[in-house]
């Protein structure tokens, strides 16, 4: 972990309210793995105050990408960022995801957003030559977003919308489960899930129903991102831990979901 200055390459708008932010960091990106993040200083001044987590989407050899919905003062100051402005920049941060050994097939879950740190992960199960499920989720079309891409890395894509505005009209768990029976007899297959605390609750569910390994990456608000502050504490069955420095990632086992 490191703070640094970085530069950014581009802050481009890929759907309504979402955008991908790319930044140079050649001495970073090498050493960032999967699921974890980046805290980034978004003014110079004291408005907002804290910084923002923000998961490693793209890990290139010399640029990271930040994938980010506009929902609030911070993020609406980093969309109008420009090519050449300069981040202060923290990470990387937490621990990422530890791909399975000995796995045929993996499945990836991301409930809207939760995509974020998924698409880097779905790079490196790809390169392993792992056969590769994505089930992205959302309440409607406007929320899904890196299927294209995702699909262009050579992943099969299932998509779902709570309105039926694209793909499967219903809960992403509703498909999950439906190959989560047919892989449980063919193959042994790992769950990586990223998304509301609801979803990952029902994929923690399916998980141990059907005997899967599975990987969660918790969405919390991580205020100081290196578990000084204590806000974002989790309920686990060995005690409390922070989602900032023990996760984001879990063994969906390790958590007590309520």
């Amino acid at each position: 972990m490191k703070q640094f200055k970085a530069k950014i390459i581009s802050n481009k708008k890929i759907a309504p309210g979402h955008y991908i932010l790319s930044f140079k960091a050649p001495k970073t990106a090498k050493n960032t793995k999967p699921g974890q993040f980046f805290n980034i200083r978004v003014s110079q001044t004291y408005e907002p105050f804290l910084r923002r987590p923000f998961s490693a989407h793209k890990i290139a050899r010399n640029k990271i990408e930040i994938l980010y919905k506009v929902v609030g003062k911070a993020t609406e100051i980093l969309s109008m960022k420009k090519k050449g402005d300069i981040l202060d920049v923290l990470g990387p941060l937490g621990n990422g995801f530890d791909l399975e050994t000995g796995v045929s097939s993996v499945f990836l879950v991301a409930g809207g957003h939760g995509v974020a740190p998924l698409y880097a992960l779905a790079e490196q199960i790809i390169r392993g030559k792992s056969r590769a499920l994505i089930f992205i989720g959302g309440k409607t079309k406007k929320h899904i977003v890196s299927d294209k891409e995702l699909k262009e890395l050579g992943a099969k894509v299932y998509i779902s919308t709570e309105d039926g505005s694209k793909g499967y009209k219903g809960l992403i768990t509703d498909l999950v489960i439906r190959h989560c029976k047919a892989a449980s007899r063919l193959a042994m297959t790992t769950i990586y899930a990223c998304g509301p605390k609801p979803m990952l609750k029902e994929v923690a569910k399916l998980a141990r129903r059907y005997k899967m390994p599975c990987r969660v990456s918790l969405e919390e608000y991580m205020a100081c991102g290196i578990g000084t502050c204590l806000g974002c504490a989790v309920k686990t069955r060995t005690g409390f831990k922070l989602v900032c420095k023990d996760g984001p990632v879990f063994d969906s086992r390790e958590i007590i979901w309520t």
